[in-house]
């Protein structure tokens, strides 16, 4: 046990290794390679419910969460795209609150690699009203999906013709084309790679979710029966990530240290640092024990823990 001399003695060679090596006492924290943002579906439970709509999204990130970059879900706003006044009174109360628009995510508005090419043409003419939206809100990018129905091989080339389409109608007006995998192919993170590299477009790419790698359910559709075939993650997210011009946190439950239990948040990360990735990764809390608010402080804070070490 130390004395009261010898403790003394101690604080005092503490006290002066700090002074000689200030570093020491301020080590600077490690900056981190990505910025966050808060993808609007984390809420959908409160918007769907009526307790935020969409134009309070941007407010919530930034004075609930201190996060000031947001990603739209197109279903909160699905019929104001050409709406000038709505998007008017949006880009206010951004401004006001110092919120940048990142990109909107686009369902319901038909699979981009349909192997009918009239439904597929058809899907490329809906999501060309979200291109010019997503440039109206200073956003970067659209998310879309690539669902179609048929052999991989056909699925494939519809894809490509689909994304190539529609990114020639954004490129002039600087938008950036990417594709999550959300089901189906899609959640083949070497499909969805080969389609890139078949597209070669530099404004087409992914969108890498830690999430979402059910490639086979059970009713045969992308999201509503039991999943019975699954990718596996790590893999399809380093296959992804060449392509990727944006990265979703998906995050469900945690442990007692803050942990998902689900994803290694450490060994995630990594990827995505190795990859050279330095953009923008969006929180996405889909968890169902915690309310989205606190879903969505631990996500922050285990994003914010692994992007100082990683």
């Amino acid at each position: 046990m130390y004395s009261r001399r010898s403790f003394l003695k101690h604080v005092g060679a503490l006290t002066a290794a700090s002074v000689a090596l200030p570093g020491l006492a301020n080590a600077p924290v490690k900056k981190m390679f990505f910025e966050i943002s808060l993808a609007e579906w984390s809420l959908n439970k409160e918007l769907r419910n009526k307790k935020l709509t969409n134009l309070d999204f941007p407010v919530v990130a930034k004075k609930d969460f201190g996060i000031d970059i947001v990603e739209y879900v197109n279903q909160f706003f699905q019929d104001k795209a050409k709406d000038t006044a709505y998007l008017n009174e949006l880009l206010k109360r951004c401004k006001d609150n110092g919120v940048r628009n990142h990109l909107i995510m686009i369902d319901n508005e038909g699979g981009l690699a349909e192997t009918d090419a009239a439904k597929r043409n058809e899907a490329v003419e809906n999501h060309k009203k979200w291109v010019e939206c997503a440039k109206y809100l200073g956003c970067k990018t659209i998310r879309v999906n690539s669902f179609g129905r048929g052999t991989r091989e056909e699925v494939a080339k519809a894809a490509v013709e689909g994304l190539s389409k529609l990114g020639e109608f954004a490129k002039p007006v600087g938008i950036n084309i990417i594709v999550e995998n959300h089901g189906g192919y899609s959640s083949d993170g070497q499909w969805l790679a080969n389609v890139m590299k078949q597209v070669g477009m530099k404004n087409v790419g992914t969108l890498p979710d830690f999430g979402n790698f059910c490639i086979k359910r059970s009713d045969g559709s992308e999201w509503g029966g039991k999943c019975q075939e699954e990718y596996d993650r790590y893999q399809g997210v380093t296959e992804m990530m060449p392509y990727a011009k944006g990265v979703s946190a998906k995050a469900h439950d945690f442990d007692a240290a803050g942990n998902s239990t689900d994803i290694d948040y450490n060994r995630m990360m990594k990827i995505v640092k190795d990859s050279g990735f330095k953009g923008i990764v969006g929180i996405e809390y889909e968890g169902s024990t915690l309310d989205a608010y606190e879903g969505i402080r631990k996500t922050k804070a285990l994003l914010e823990r692994v992007g100082a070490t990683v």
